[in-house]
């Protein structure tokens, strides 16, 4: 597996973890690092008009909406396949665990392991993105949380900038510790172009409650990864 990596999860779904992975991968592969990505388990892919063979859901990656999988390899430049970002890769929009018991299976801790080890290899850097946030099962006894500290990268927890985000985002804080894990920065995304008195003042107050880096990501066009900003980490994490 690469040594180095950075473990991307957030304060809940839908959050922008992808993006915020993704423009990592991006930013660390124009940066001349061959980058590989994981991600344990993508849900949802009935959510993609072609449903989730491994020809179909963000295959077509010129489209505009592409699936987990599909944009950070686009990103990153990898030619991995499905397969090998994603292990796990079910239709339902649902938790982890449940998306695989609805297919009549569990999802395998070591195999996810194994999984992020191979996708690792030969690279400068591995991005993983989880499911979710850190306390959300991917099997009935295993969380992201479990896996992060198993992998031991630095995390990045992606947070909205809106209201409520203060909560979310310092509840998230408390329980990277308990299994071992460092925060090296917190993103708050979709960052607009002319920010509200409250998103400044989250971005300020999280900041000074944390210790933490707060950095800030706009919307980004997904399928067009040249158009995207940089986004680089100034603390712990590998140099971009």
């Amino acid at each position: 597996m690469a040594e180095r990596g950075i473990f991307v999860t957030g304060t809940g779904t839908e959050v922008g973890k992808t993006v915020v992975a993704a423009a990592l991968a991006r930013t660390l592969a124009a940066d001349g690092k061959a980058v590989a990505v994981f991600k344990p388990c993508v849900t949802g892919l009935s959510d993609y008009p072609a449903g989730g063979a491994e020809s179909g859901p963000g295959i077509d990656e010129s489209a505009h909406r592409l699936a987990d999988h599909a944009l950070l390899r686009l990103a990153a430049g990898s030619g991995q396949s499905d397969a090998e970002i994603a292990p796990y890769r079910y239709d339902p929009p649902a938790s982890p665990h449940l998306a695989a018991a609805m297919a009549g299976e569990e999802i395998d801790p070591e195999r996810l392991l194994a999984a992020a080890r191979s996708a690792g290899e030969g690279a400068d850097v591995l991005v993983c993105e989880g499911v979710g946030g850190l306390l959300v099962p991917l099997s009935p006894t295993y969380l992201v949380r479990d896996l992060a500290a198993d992998l031991g990268f630095p995390l990045v927890v992606v947070a909205s900038p809106g209201l409520g985000t203060i909560n979310h985002t310092l509840l998230t804080l408390e329980a990277a510790p308990t299994a071992g894990l460092e925060v090296a920065a917190i993103v708050l995304t979709p960052w607009p172009a002319e920010p509200s008195v409250v998103e400044l003042s989250n971005r300020e107050t999280i900041a000074n409650l944390s210790g933490v880096e707060v950095l800030t990501l706009p919307p980004l066009e997904p399928a067009h990864p040249q158009s995207w900003p940089p986004l680089r980490l100034t603390g712990r994490f590998p140099s971009t």
